[in-house]
């Protein structure tokens, strides 16, 4: 004899509101047990002893609602979260027809997202005031055709034009009870008592004024995907359907005269979740081989962190950024005078393996202090310097030290070069020097160091070092200072 299934409990969470335990969600069984939003969890017990109380959690519930957000980007790149936070902004403008129509594209979400676990109420309109309002107080399947938003609105609660509590209870207190009742009431009155959010609500509802909505992510303006019958979990099949996929962008590429210089791949998972990886480049690409070895070293890198689950049944391949492409001539050869190119791709390489910090370029900065002089950038964002820059620039060291050390030094006359110097504890004899050269000190900054006189100087073993005196010998009580600055080759 089997046991009966045991009958599942009201469920409601509680978030702590005005230092007491209030309801602010419940369950269908609840809702019908006759528990409401805002109710005092005391209450909520004393009414049905035998409740389910569950603590909420906002940043779960956030992570949950961005992970759908994601998800949900296989319909629409315009995905946007509710500002109340429990719930999705879909502007399905231009995408309805790939899924057989909006009715049927809302099936597919409600379905797809029901077999996740998920029990959503949808709703389907011109504007997304009207949508919000169908999803939630309107009765299945909250579809508003365009036109109809004030006939479908009419018989619907206040609460379903967005409005706060205090406006809500506002209006209820004189009479006004459902939209309908608002729609008719003169309008003037209303703003002066209430405010203009107010009408702006109504409008952006009927779809008098637009209300424009904020995508999560920023939307890629050149992409291409594929769906899949059969869910695909490989790297070797990742690789090979993202071949297919770049040579398919590189003729929207050529249409616009435009390289990729961000490439990412979204992987869509049977069950929902979504892994996005990205690549930069440090020239304009559209080569399939070369855009498929990059990833070939990224997915190297991810390795086993890249969950398949039970298979990606969706891959897309974005361009966030662009820049134009430039063509070179070829020689007879059939060779093309593309000057660096072969390093790009190996520096790119070497990124997508290592990261984008794997490789360090020095750019000039406009500085005279050897220490601000140089910045190290990465790669891909490196300007491009002319080999004819500053031809006539001084000599400094290959190396310079992170901070200049001080150091003990000696010379023969007041304002020329060391003939000794004492480093680390170490004595340094100099056979030959070279200088001064005097940098003056940046003097429009606040801290400025004072003007040093720099010196190359040669110790009896062949090391060459760099060293500076800061300050001049007679000015003020304290004697100039000698520190190490860099090495010579």
């Amino acid at each position: 004899m089997s046991a009966a299934p045991a009958e599942a409990l009201p469920l409601v969470i509680s978030e702590r509101q005005n230092n007491a335990q209030r309801v602010s969600a419940l369950d269908e069984k609840a809702q019908a047990a006759g528990l409401r939003r805002g109710m005092g969890i005391a209450d909520a017990r004393a009414t049905h002893p035998s409740l389910e109380v569950i603590e909420a959690d906002r940043q779960a519930d956030q992570r949950l609602l961005e992970g759908l957000a994601d998800w949900c980007d296989r319909y629409t790149p315009l995905v946007a979260l509710c500002d109340e936070g429990d719930g999705l902004f879909l502007d399905i403008s231009g995408c309805a027809h790939l899924f057989g129509g909006e009715s049927r594209m809302l099936e597919e979400i409600a379905e797809r997202l029901l077999q996740q676990g998920f029990d959503t109420r949808t709703g389907l309109a011109s504007t997304p005031g009207a949508a919000w309002a169908a999803a939630r107080f309107a009765p299945p399947p909250g579809e508003i055709a365009d036109g109809c938003e004030a006939e479908a609105l009419n018989p619907l609660p206040l609460a379903a034009l967005r409005l706060d509590e205090k406006t809500v209870t506002g209006l209820e207190s004189v009479g006004l009870r459902t939209i309908a009742t608002l729609l008719d009431a003169p309008r003037a009155p209303l703003v002066r008592r209430f405010g203009r959010q107010l009408a702006n609500r109504i409008d952006e509802a009927l779809g008098n004024i637009e209300e424009a909505i904020s995508p999560r992510l920023p939307v890629s303006p050149l992409s291409v995907e594929r769906h899949l019958s059969e869910p695909i979990g490989t790297l070797e099949e990742i690789e090979s359907l993202l071949r297919m996929l770049a040579t398919t962008l590189k003729e929207d590429l050529e249409q616009r005269d435009e390289g990729a210089r961000q490439l990412q791949l979204a992987l869509f998972r049977v069950d929902g979740a979504v892994s996005r990886i990205s690549i930069g480049t440090s020239r304009p690409m559209r080569d399939p081989i070369a855009i498929t070895r990059l990833f070939h070293e990224k997915l190297a890198r991810i390795g086993e962190s890249l969950d398949p689950g039970y298979g990606f049944d969706l891959v897309r391949l974005a361009v966030p950024a662009s820049a134009p492409f430039k063509t070179h001539q070829g020689d007879l050869a059939g060779r093309e005078e593309n000057e660096g190119e072969g390093l790009a791709l190996l520096a790119d390489r070497i990124s997508a393996r290592l990261g984008s910090s794997a490789i360090l370029i020095p750019e000039r900065q406009a500085s005279h202090q050897p220490e601000r002089a140089i910045s190290l950038a990465r790669f891909a964002q490196a300007r491009p310097v002319a080999s004819s820059a500053q031809p006539h620039s001084p000599i400094r060291p290959i190396r310079l030290l992170t901070r200049p050390e001080p150091v003990e030094a000696a010379a023969e006359i007041p304002e020329g070069p060391p003939f000794s110097f004492r480093w680390r504890r170490a004595l340094f004899r100099v056979a030959r020097a070279e200088g001064p050269e005097r940098i003056a000190g940046e003097w429009w900054r606040a801290s400025a160091p004072p003007a040093r006189d720099y010196f190359r100087v040669e110790d009896t073993e062949g090391r060459r070092y760099w060293l500076y005196r800061e300050g001049f010998y007679g000015e003020g009580e304290s004697h100039p200072r000698w520190f190490m600055h860099g090495f010579f080759p």
